[in-house]
């Protein structure tokens, strides 16, 4: 019997776009491809998710989940899919239980159907609540395997790890490989233990940035993988994952090569071929090559793409090299944690406050809270003198419990917050208040009632928000009712 032909799914609305045009694309430059997306026949659409909430907020002064309703709309008959952090959720720190069902409880209801969940540091306990939730919801919870290399990480690991979230009830298997490192006979031994072990359908996610996805991908079909990534050029390959038509020329001969509608494929490289000219300032030559330094330095390709900007606003892109060759150190400082958000960006901020102020002399307080367990647990031993250093300056001690068990629940609180402020507490701004309170706020200013107009000068009012992953402290400064951003560079004291 002719064996099933192994089935895509597409990222151009997701992680194409998060990985060579910094998550700048808009609903109103995919709403044009949605049709013939949704035609194709692809398994999945990758439409939500990683840092496109972020983005929709604070770049794009969009809503994001009237975002997925309304590609939900556009493209109803394929699954929608998204790219969720586990107990992060689509943030970078852990959130508290009932915070992370009632996200996805809403965003189900907005029509999601499968739910990519990982966690950074492959910690099984930060899946098993968003993984119970998304099968409450009755949709298709994707469990993920981050894949990375490293002494403590073999394939013998990675297929105890895949039993361990199988155990969780998921519906299927993701392999992660967010730096595109994976070789392609380790693809290959991955993907035929994996669906041996754990009887479930696995799915190869991969990136171009050192060459090797297509060729993974060829091994991983050939081993029976069920599907595969793939994205729309020039939204593709380099640090993006290999183009459709691309694959299907590479996979062409073998029996599960699929068949997809390559006129249309043509007409949607067209089309986004003019979104990626609009988004030029976002784009680098340097995202779109292949890069073998990225078997060294490891770094994803979501995050290569927005740190080089970042770089460049620091005033420092002439140290990337410098940047990019502290990373491995850093990382194995961190008991070899893989590299995807929010760790990526966590190892790539330290390693450049490394390069600017010396090793150590100026740790990023997420590097510390890495060192304190609250991330989870580390795949390998962290540094002890390092820990010690970070205990004595914090007052704190490395925790082993899973940090979410320490939080008490929240929504009832975050409601409170928005009916004070005369926002709608829905479950959905909730959530959204939870991770992004002062993007959220921007957004539903303008419908909220007018404050009256002072009577005496207010005094300024200097709040902290979340930094963009790599720049200095950023600040949102409101003077006289009007708000202001402002960066600070930190600097060693």
């Amino acid at each position: 019997m002719k064996p099933a032909p192994v089935v895509f799914n597409n990222t151009v609305l997701r992680d194409g776009h998060q990985s060579l045009a910094a998550t700048r694309m808009t609903t109103a430059q995919m709403l044009p491809a949605c049709a013939d997306l949704d035609a194709l026949g692809f398994g999945a659409l990758e439409t939500w998710g990683g840092a496109t909430i972020d983005s929709c907020l604070r770049f794009l002064g969009e809503n994001p989940f009237e975002r997925l309703g309304t590609l939900k709309k556009a493209a109803p008959k394929t699954p929608h899919m998204m790219l969720l952090r586990g107990q992060n959720l689509v943030q970078y720190t852990s959130f508290p239980d009932d915070v992370v069902e009632a996200f996805v409880a809403a965003t189900a209801a907005r029509g999601l159907d499968i739910f990519r969940v990982f966690d950074a540091l492959n910690d099984v306990r930060n899946l098993r609540t968003a993984i119970k939730a998304v099968k409450q919801a009755g949709k298709h919870a994707q469990g993920t395997i981050c894949y990375t290399l490293s002494p403590v990480h073999t394939v013998a690991s990675f297929l105890t790890l895949a039993e361990e979230i199988a155990a969780l009830g998921c519906d299927s298997i993701c392999l992660k490989d967010m730096a595109g490192l994976i070789q392609p006979e380790i693809a290959r031994a991955l993907v035929t233990g994996i669906k041996e072990r754990t009887k479930l359908p696995v799915v190869l996610h991969s990136h171009d940035t050192a060459g090797l996805a297509a060729a993974s991908y060829h091994a991983a079909v050939q081993a029976g993988v069920d599907w595969i990534d793939t994205s729309v050029a020039p939204f593709a390959n380099g640090t993006g994952q290999p183009d459709t038509l691309r694959m299907l020329a590479v996979l062409e001969g073998l029996d599960r090569c699929p068949t997809y509608d390559r006129a249309k494929l043509v007409a949607l490289g067209k089309h986004f071929e003019k979104v990626y000219a609009e988004l030029g300032k976002f784009t680098s030559p340097a995202n779109e090559r292949t890069d073998t330094a990225t078997l060294v330095y490891q770094v994803p390709g979501g995050m290569l793409s927005n740190f080089r900007n970042q770089l460049k606003e620091q005033k420092m892109d002439g140290q990337l090299e410098q940047v990019l060759a502290e990373i491995p150190y850093v990382r194995e400082c961190l008991g070899w944690i893989p590299l995807v958000t929010p760790t990526s960006q966590i190892v790539g901020t330290q390693a450049m406050l490394n390069v600017k102020f010396g090793r150590w002399k100026n740790i990023a307080g997420p590097t510390a809270d890495v060192l304190l367990g609250k991330y989870g647990r580390t795949p390998g031993p962290v540094y002890a003198d390092l820990l010690r250093h970070v205990e004595r300056q914090t007052g704190h001690q490395r925790s082993e419990e899973r940090q979410a068990d320490l939080l008490p629940p929240r929504m009832p609180k975050l409601k409170e917050e928005l009916r004070a402020k005369g926002f709608p507490d829905t479950d959905e701004v909730a959530v959204l208040h939870a991770m992004f309170p002062q993007e959220l706020a921007k957004l539903l200013a303008p419908a909220s009632p007018p404050s009256p107009a002072p009577t005496a000068p207010r005094p300024a009012a200097l709040a902290p928000v979340a930094p963009p992953p790599g720049e200095g402290r950023h600040y949102q400064l409101t003077v006289e009712g009007r708000s202001y951003s402002v960066d600070v560079e930190e600097r060693a004291g």
